[in-house]
């Protein structure tokens, strides 16, 4: 169980990195990081919700890196307000 949620804490913190070049976004690597573990998280939840459930960590990664990408897009409104 702690694996689990070590390796859901990488992958959600690369899928932030990752974001953040695809977004063009650069808030530094800490909030990057953040936006990527909170936004795997909240995406993983959706998924779920919705009987997407991501499988294994290639398809954790995607999750994380749609919630990611989410988070970044909606950060932007809200500073840009």
């Amino acid at each position: 169980m702690i694996i689990n949620i070590i390796v859901g804490l990488i992958i959600g913190g690369l899928a932030g990195f990752c974001a953040s070049k695809i977004m063009g976004e650069s808030n530094g690597l800490v909030m990057n990081i953040i936006l990527g573990i909170v936004g795997g998280f909240v995406a993983g939840l959706i998924f779920g919700l919705l009987g997407l459930g991501a499988g294994g960590y290639i398809g954790t990664f995607i999750v994380s890196l749609i919630g990611a990408c989410g988070l970044i897009y909606l950060w932007r409104k809200v500073l840009k307000k």
